[in-house]
């Protein structure tokens, strides 16, 4: 039978069941209780959306979408029985509950950690793992320590999720020849419904067994996907479909900036970018935002998380980035933040960093 591993504790899904364990840290009862609900056969959950284009939302999802939605990643990957899984996002998103049920209908061996920059930075944490899931911040500091990178080296399959991965972060995982995934989905869809082989920076995404996908006429994703409670899900994900089975993201339909008749897709340009700005400031934190403004209606601003908030080599920054991007395409205003504003699941929050800063 598989179990779950607590720092310095160990307990079987019989253990769990009965309520059979230690109390103790506060985190990792509500990994035990939640298991122990499961075990128990509860049918529904509360989940937290993330809150990264709207007003986090608590939403209820059934037993069985999570339950469809592991056969589906199961089969996908070809798990065998028993394998040995690593938890360490956050157990209060679908991601990490996720992982917890996966333990649970595949009878794993589940190593569990607080959420952190770098799991591995834990000794008692190794790389032996069949199955792991990370965010791109957590991959990106795994990467930035040889040590780390040799525990990640070792994982069989790895699928990052949460975020959509920087170029500069793809690049580094092709390199190193880690078998890795970038995930699609939503906690709508009690985790990822499509996934993509991260083999450089073009990203073709194949759905999970069972899902059907499509766009409308402003090629906006749309899913037809058994783990899903609506019967079609529409998104607000620009794509190109390939063919029922395969599509690739270019960007998010409601961060699609209008400045003056020019629609600007911020992901794209930020990829076009990053290298740019990494020479003047290194790997910070950065995005592109519309504000709203009376000539053009939005006008680009650049976003960078720095501690100096006036720094003389922005002019110098805006000029070199001139000499790559169309005229239309350089940010009319440059903000520096000290610190991005988060939602509970890590990514950034723009509306709010945005505030923050004005």
């Amino acid at each position: 039978m598989g179990k779950i591993i607590l720092e310095k504790n160990a307990y079987t899904f019989d253990q769990i069941l009965k309520g059979n364990w230690e109390e103790g840290d506060a985190y990792f009862s509500e990994v035990l209780l939640f298991c122990q609900s499961w075990l128990q056969g509860q049918d529904s959950f509360l989940l937290q959306t993330s809150g990264s284009t709207g007003i986090p939302k608590t939403i209820a999802v059934d037993r069985g979408q999570m339950e469809i939605s592991v056969a589906a990643t199961g089969k996908f990957f070809g798990i065998a029985k028993n394998p040995r899984l690593l938890c360490c996002l956050n157990i209060q998103m679908i991601a990490g509950k996720m992982m917890l049920v996966r333990a649970m209908v595949w009878d794993a061996d589940l190593i569990v950690t607080k959420p952190k920059e770098n799991p591995f930075e834990e000794e008692w944490v190794d790389g032996a793992f069949d199955f792991v899931a990370m965010v791109p911040m957590q991959v990106a500091s795994c990467l930035s320590q040889n040590s780390s990178l040799q525990k990640l080296k070792k994982i069989k399959t790895l699928v990052i999720g949460g975020a959509p991965s920087p170029k500069s972060l793809l690049e580094k995982i092709s390199s190193e020849k880690i078998p890795a995934y970038q995930t699609y989905g939503m906690t709508e869809t009690v985790s990822h419904i499509a996934l993509a082989k991260i083999a450089g920076t073009e990203l073709v995404f194949e759905t999970l067994p069972g899902v059907s996908i499509g766009a409308d006429p402003d090629k906006r994703l749309w899913i037809e996907a058994p783990m899903a409670k609506e019967k079609r899900l529409q998104t607000n994900d620009l794509v190109d479909i390939l063919d029922e089975k395969h599509f690739m993201w270019i960007g998010r339909s409601d961060f699609t900036i209008n400045s003056g008749g020019f629609k600007i897709q911020p992901e794209i340009l930020e990829n076009q970018i990053a290298p740019t700005i990494e020479s003047y400031y290194g790997k910070v934190p950065f995005f592109l935002f519309g504000l709203d403004d009376e000539k053009l209606g939005q006008k680009l601003a650049l976003v960078i998380e720095h501690p100096i908030l006036d720094n003389p080599k922005k002019s110098n920054l805006l000029h070199s980035i001139s000499q790559i991007v169309d005229k239309y395409q350089i940010p009319k205003e440059l903000i520096f933040v000290r610190e991005f504003v988060k939602t509970p699941s890590g990514k950034i929050n723009k509306s709010e960093t945005i505030k923050s800063a004005r």
